[in-house]
């Protein structure tokens, strides 16, 4: 069968048509790379590793790395468009199907962008311990480490709860021998009624973490009552003589408040009033503050649990009063050579306040009453006086009158 011409020429033709279409082909690879080349970067954002299809009578014990580090080609284009969404990039561990025992699972990725070339990343595949998650429950053993104040006994003590269930990976759950809650009734003087913080302890003592405890509190109630003999009293401060004359006393205080007192005699404590003297304490011309210890005033045949003597702290301040200064001059400051000035009025009256022993001795001259006329220029003015005290703890109350006329005017010369 003859060829045709036209397929003649177009078999004759093709060498050269398909290495024209290859050269169109690489130059327009060449022209698109030189505009949006591809870039090799290191994925600049975290991505978290999302676990699948774990089933909810599994745990996984392993450690689980919380990211993966990737490097990436792609467009320049791409890295400044699709890549940058927060969700590009996705990895994901399945461990759908997986029963319990040591299980290497690979990290896949989900890139939601086009083109990118996946270089590396890590971690890629990951160790993964699974075990099944059992419970058990534990009666709750309550631990007492220590005893009430002295004087004071405690009583049995009643939980809202028993029992507790332990809930976690196996291997944890078997190790726990015990759940412990733990008391603490040291110095306790009154009942107890408290939530405790539930444990499980393992054969060793040790606390188990990684598991959960149902119910996490226990409710303890405790009765604490008074051993016969012993009875708590208030400390009463006694104190004799008058402070200082222009003082006042502002407060007596005694540490402890509240003493343990003991007899063998029973009815010896029982007659108490519910407090206990202090000795005197002398306060005769006291000025200031004190701290003293003084021992109590003891019935004989009773002493008291713990420190006898009483620290007792005594507050004393100066009782406050004003007093009055009339007719007082006032004094420039600062007055220009060639100026002279006229105040109007030229006295004032002053009222002070502070303590009163310190206003008894107060002088009019401890007081200064002055003008400062620094930078001032020929003219009438109103100004305020200041004044000046050197006697600490007066205060100021009010000036009579607050402003004074001042009239400046050139200092006469004699023409002579």
């Amino acid at each position: 069968m003859k060829k045709s011409p036209v397929f003649e020429r177009f078999t004759k033709n093709l060498p050269s048509l398909v290495s024209a279409v290859a050269l169109a082909v690489v130059v327009w690879v060449l022209a698109v790379t030189s505009t949006d080349p591809v870039e090799k970067r290191n994925f600049g954002r975290a991505v978290p590793i999302e676990l699948f299809g774990l089933d909810p009578s599994l745990v996984i014990t392993s450690e689980m790395p919380e990211e993966i580090t990737l490097t990436l080609s792609a467009p320049v284009s791409t890295w400044d468009s699709e890549l940058t969404s927060s969700n590009a990039v996705r990895a994901i561990v399945d461990v759908s199907g997986l029963n319990a025992g040591d299980h290497l699972v690979p990290v896949n990725l989900q890139i939601d962008a086009q083109p990118v070339k996946v270089e590396n990343y890590s971690p890629d595949v990951i160790e993964t311990i699974i075990e099944e998650i059992y419970s058990e429950s534990f009666n709750i053993h309550l631990i007492q480490p220590s005893s009430p104040g002295i004087g004071y006994e405690a009583g049995n003590p009643t939980l809202n709860k028993e029992t507790a269930t332990v809930n976690g990976p196996a291997s944890l759950v078997n190790q726990v021998v015990e759940i412990q809650a733990v008391l603490d009734i040291s110095q306790a003087k009154e009942n107890i009624d408290t939530d405790l913080v539930l444990k499980a302890i393992d054969e060793n003592g040790l606390i188990i973490s990684g598991i959960s405890i149902s119910p996490e509190e226990v409710n303890v109630q405790m009765d604490i009552t008074q051993r016969g003999g012993y009875r708590n009293v208030t400390v009463k401060v006694v104190t004799i003589g008058q402070i200082e004359s222009g003082y006042r006393l502002t407060n007596i205080s005694s540490n402890p408040l509240v003493v343990t007192v003991f007899s063998t005699d029973p009815e010896l404590v029982n007659d108490l009033p519910g407090f206990i003297e202090t000795q005197p304490l002398n306060l005769s011309d006291a000025n200031d503050d004190m701290v003293v210890s003084l021992p109590l005033d003891l019935p004989s045949g009773m002493t008291v649990v713990g420190e006898s003597t009483i620290k007792v702290s005594v507050s004393i301040a100066p009782i406050q009063g004003s007093i009055t200064l009339t007719n007082l001059p006032i004094e420039t400051e600062g007055l220009d050579a060639g100026l002279s000035a006229i105040f109007s009025p030229d006295r004032v009256d002053i009222i002070l306040s502070g303590p009163l022993p310190t206003l008894d001795e107060l002088i009019t001259g401890n007081v200064r009453i002055f003008i400062d006329l620094a930078d001032f220029e020929e003219g009438t003015y109103q100004l305020e006086p200041s004044v000046e005290i050197n006697i600490q703890g007066v205060l100021v109350q009010s000036l009579l009158p607050a402003t004074i006329e001042v009239e400046l005017s050139p200092l006469k010369t004699d023409p002579n």
